[in-house]
This record gives structure tokens, C-alpha cells and sequence, in this order.
């Protein structure tokens, strides 16, 4: 398996932005209608879009967005992330390469605590700051003097709270969630081999197995680690 060419990460990273940003500004503008099932449609969509965000922030963070440029890679990791409901970027890299270093142990800022519902809580707890809570607040009254709150309600901010959900219930409550074998070294579950399916629950992010035993792989080249081994 190849790590990933510059070109490649890059193409994703503006892909993504682009589409978020088109998505999110084009809802914005539109009457919202909670009888149309396009609304809900709208919202998964950009559901999804902001989990490409935070993916793509988390690919950064592994330096594989583009390699040759690491100045370049951070930059579009800290901008996905503040676009990601004011994340910071250094705390989010800090903790995720202590998630690779010490996974599933107690230096494990991601470590396995309780059910679904008590695990999330103390996973948000420790990325959700003060300062982002502030900046968010901030945002949103200023946004609504120029658009509809309810749209704001709708399509920026339950997507992004919907996102968070989607990412720690693929990315780690499943592969993560209850003890391992000493002998698997990665520490992590790996969902069974669907690609469609993979990449519409969390960018095969699920794949997690192969996420952690090829950290240096982006999203879309972890399908190719499932093939290379589909017993996983």
C-alpha cells in the first residue's frame, strides 16, 4: 500500500471545504419547510459534510492532507477544524497522537469509559473549552442578524452535533469499546468489509483496525487496507 501523493490530499481537503461551504450556504439561504423531506435530507447531508471536515483535520494531523508542505497540511487541519464548531487543532493533534501512542490504556485520552452515553459525555468533555463555547455563541448571534435562526439551528448546528455522534460511534465506540486481546497490538475492531457502506457511515473510518496498524494511510486508502487483508 502507497501512502498517499500530495496532489491527492489536497484535491480532498478543497473538495470537501468546497462542499461543505456550498452546502451550508446554500441552505442558509432557503426557506426552511419541516414538512419537506428534504430537510431532513439536507441536514444528513451536511451531516456527513462536517464529519469530512473533522476527517479531514484528522488526516492532517497524521501529515498525509499534504505531505510535501507540512505548513500547508496544518494550515487546512486548523482551518477544518475551526470551521468544525471552533476546535482547536494542536489540542485535537496532541490528544489523537496520545490516542496512537497509548491506545486503550490510561494514558488514552479516547480510553474505553462506561456505557455509550457516559463515554461520550467524557469524550467531549475533554475536547469541548470554554473559549469554543464562547466562539460559537458569538458566531451565532452574529449570523442571525443576517439569517434565519431557525435555519442557523438547523443546518449548522444540529449537523455538527449529529456529526459528533457519527464520529465517536464509528471512529470509537465500536472499533474501541470493551478489551482486546493482548496479542492485537492496535487495540481496535474493524467493521466488516462494505465500502459503500464504510464510506457513508464515516469515511471508512470503521475500518479501524487498518487505520491504526497504517496511520499514515488518508480515508479513501483505507478501503485498500481492507482488501489487502479482508479477514479483519
Amino acid at each position: 500500500m502507497n501512502k498517499v501523493n500530495n496532489f491527492t490530499g489536497l484535491f480532498w481537503a478543497f473538495a470537501l471545504l468546497t462542499l461543505w461551504l456550498a452546502h451550508l450556504s446554500y441552505v442558509l439561504a432557503h426557506p426552511l419547510d419541516f414538512l419537506s423531506p428534504w430537510t431532513y435530507v439536507h441536514v444528513l447531508i451536511q451531516t456527513h459534510l462536517y464529519t469530512g471536515l473533522f476527517i479531514t483535520s484528522h488526516d492532517a494531523i497524521h501529515g498525509v492532507v499534504s505531505p510535501a508542505y507540512p505548513k500547508l497540511n496544518h494550515g487546512l487541519g486548523w482551518v477544518c477544524a475551526t470551521l468544525f464548531a471552533f476546535n482547536n487543532y494542536a489540542v485535537l493533534r496532541k490528544k489523537h497522537h496520545w490516542h496512537h501512542d497509548y491506545v486503550n490504556t490510561e494514558q488514552d485520552p479516547d480510553v474505553h469509559q462506561g456505557n455509550f452515553f457516559v463515554w461520550w459525555f467524557k469524550f467531549m468533555w475533554q475536547y469541548v473549552t470554554w473559549q469554543q463555547v464562547l466562539e460559537m455563541a458569538i458566531t451565532y448571534n452574529v449570523l442571525k442578524i443576517w439569517l434565519p435562526m431557525e435555519n442557523l439551528i438547523v443546518y449548522w448546528e444540529v449537523p455538527a452535533i449529529l456529526s459528533t455522534l457519527q464520529l465517536f460511534f464509528f471512529g470509537t465506540y465500536l472499533p474501541h469499546r470493551g478489551e482486546h486481546a493482548p496479542e492485537n497490538k492496535t487495540q481496535s475492531r474493524s467493521q466488516k468489509r462494505n465500502h459503500v457502506w464504510a464510506f457513508i457511515s464515516c469515511y471508512f473510518f470503521g475500518y479501524h483496525y487498518e487505520h491504526h496498524a497504517h496511520p499514515y494511510l488518508a480515508w479513501w486508502k483505507l478501503a485498500e487496507a481492507k482488501d489487502y487483508k479482508p479477514e479483519r
